[in-house]
């Protein structure tokens, strides 16, 4: 086998503009069905995204033995449900991000995968692979920047629909869940290191009651990581690394462009260097690496222990925001 089999739970906007593409432009991958609850929708996205099988049931889907793995882009709240039944179903799975809807479930999911060592499971924090994020680790990593010292990060775009699920509460919405994990995500991995402690001012939309707006600092006692993620501004994105002797910005850090080069900016005593990347698609990196390691039998890029500490940190900034002070992360 030289190509894993993938199923997809959904016709989910994510999955049919973004990971399908990018999953069928990739070396490793072959999309062979999906699956809605809607059976004539899996139909029409299967004919329009050329894919082979269309189910009218994600259980359906599960059971078709000549399905490898599955990407579950369903909503929030769905995400571990559906996971542990993909794992009791024999398939691996490569999950939307947030992972779950708190610590505690992300870690009931941790223990059932650990029960299943032979399958793969891995969170979907594709930009991780984008060659302006190795570049960056990379930087980091080799004390390019001098010690890291801070990270600046923003993520927002605007919207007040009262019938998307990212302003559902009960949905697992908001901006910290859908947005704010990036930056939360982006700061443990260039520290390389859980922070000590965290302090998060978030604001509630009355209307939806999910956070609009949120805020934090958090301490990671080498050096410090900063952000603002919103669901109700202007939409801007941008992450500013900065170090002893030099700084990285990284213009699109997030939903980088299949289709145009990204830039990023060096700066140091020597000057200004502008840094052009090569046109890639990280969601095809992405299906392509879990892929391999579902063929070569290696571990995943991103192992599941990520997810459960990057929800930890997302639980301790809401409540250091309740409580109106620093949060303390167990060790």
């Amino acid at each position: 086998m030289n190509k894993v089999r993938w199923g997809v739970l959904s016709t989910a906007k994510i999955a049919r503009e973004k990971v399908i593409p990018g999953m069928q432009a990739s070396e490793f991958c072959d999309v062979v069905a999906i699956a809605s609850r809607n059976g004539e929708q899996a139909r029409e996205e299967a004919r329009r995204l050329n894919i082979a099988k269309a189910y009218d049931s994600y259980e359906a889907l599960l059971d078709d033995p000549e399905i490898d793995a599955v990407y579950i882009p369903l909503p929030n709240q769905m995400h571990v449900p559906w996971t542990i039944k993909a794992l009791k179903a024999d398939k691996h799975v490569l999950c939307e991000k947030p992972i779950a809807l708190t610590s505690g479930e992300a870690q009931e999911l941790l223990r059932v995968a650990e029960q299943k060592p032979h399958l793969k499971v891995m969170e979907a924090f594709m930009y991780r692979f984008h060659p302006q994020w190795q570049y960056a680790k990379t930087m980091v990593s080799e004390g390019r920047i001098g010690e890291l010292k801070t990270i600046q990060s923003f993520f927002s775009y605007f919207n007040v629909d009262p019938n998307n699920i990212r302003n559902n509460k009960d949905y697992g919405g908001g901006g910290m869940m859908d947005i704010g994990c990036y930056c939360v995500s982006l700061s443990r991995f260039l520290f390389g290191k859980e922070p000590q402690r965290v302090f998060g001012k978030v604001d509630i939309d009355p209307n939806f009651g999910v956070d609009q707006m949120a805020s934090a600092i958090m301490d990671f006692s080498t050096g410090t990581s900063t952000f603002t993620c919103s669901t109700q501004l202007t939409p801007f994105q941008r992450v500013n690394i900065l170090g002893t002797d030099a700084d990285i910005e990284i213009e699109i850090p997030f939903n980088a462009p299949p289709d145009v080069p990204t830039r990023a900016w060096f700066h140091s005593k020597k000057g200004r260097e502008e840094v052009i990347f090569d046109v890639v698609n990280q969601y095809a990196i992405q299906g392509d690496l879990f892929s391999q390691a579902i063929l070569n039998n290696t571990g995943v890029p991103t192992p599941l222990e990520d997810a459960v500490n990057n929800m930890k940190v997302i639980e301790a900034i809401f409540a250091s925001s309740d409580a109106g002070r620093w949060e303390v992360l167990d060790a």
